[in-house]
C-alpha cells in the first residue's frame, strides 16, 4: 500500500505535490514516467486518441535525445511533457550539484517546467532547489504497471481501488509495462469512464 498509495502524512503536508486541487466535477490525471520509446510511447498514445485523452508524459532526457521523432509526436497529438532527469537518477543516491546537472541536460531537450523525481524520492537540497524554476509534481496512485509481482488484473484493481477526484495516476511508457498496459491501460480508462471521471493534464 505505501507503494502503491502515498502514506497520508504525505498527503496532507504537501497537497499540491501528490493531488490536484478538486476543481468541480470528478476529474484524474493520466501520467506516464520513463519514456519516450518507439516500442511502447506510440501504443500509449494510440489508446489515448481512442479516448479522447489527453495526458502528461515525464520524459528521461535520454531518451528524448535517442528518439526525437517519438518525443515530438508525443506533443503534435496535444500531450504535456515534464522532465524526469536525463539519466533516470535516483536522487537519494546522487550529490544534488550531480542531480542538478543531470535535470538541466533534460530541461534543454525536454523544456518542461514539471519535474519528477525517479522513484518519487529527493534529498531536501535537491527539492530545494529545484522547486525555485520547476514545479514539482508527485502522485496519488502507482499503478505498479512495471513490477513483475503482480499481472494486469491488480494493476487495474489498485486503480480502482485508490482513484478519487484529483488523483495523479502514474502510469509507464516502459518495456517493463507494456505486458500489463496492453490489458490494464483500456480497462482502468474505462472503468474511469464509467465512474463519470474526465481527464486532465498537469
Amino acid at each position: 500500500m505505501l507503494i502503491e498509495h502515498p502514506p497520508k502524512i504525505f498527503r496532507l503536508l504537501t497537497p499540491g505535490l501528490f493531488r490536484m486541487p478538486e476543481e468541480g466535477g470528478r476529474r484524474v490525471y493520466l501520467t506516464f514516467d520513463d519514456g519516450p520509446i518507439p516500442e511502447v510511447t506510440p501504443w500509449v498514445l494510440d489508446t489515448l486518441d481512442r479516448y479522447g485523452i489527453k495526458a502528461t508524459f515525464f520524459m528521461v532526457g535520454d531518451n528524448v535525445r535517442k528518439y526525437p521523432e517519438v518525443f515530438e509526436e508525443v506533443m503534435r497529438r496535444g500531450h504535456r511533457a515534464g522532465n524526469h532527469t536525463m539519466h533516470h537518477l535516483q536522487g537519494a543516491k546522487t550529490r544534488t550539484e550531480d542531480y542538478l546537472r543531470d535535470v538541466e541536460e533534460a530541461d534543454r531537450l525536454i523544456g518542461s517546467d514539471l519535474f519528477r523525481p525517479p522513484h518519487g524520492w529527493m534529498r531536501r537540497p535537491q527539492t530545494k532547489r529545484l522547486s525555485k524554476r520547476h514545479r514539482i509534481v508527485m502522485y496519488d496512485i502507482v499503478t505498479r504497471d512495471y513490477s513483475r509481482r503482480i499481472d494486469a488484473r491488480r494493476v487495474v484493481e489498485n486503480v480502482k481501488r485508490y482513484a478519487r477526484p484529483g488523483s495523479i495516476i502514474v502510469f509507464h511508457d516502459s518495456l517493463k509495462s507494456i505486458d500489463k498496459l496492453r490489458t490494464a491501460l483500456p480497462e482502468a480508462i474505462e472503468w474511469l469512464i464509467a465512474e463519470g471521471y474526465s481527464f486532465g493534464t498537469l
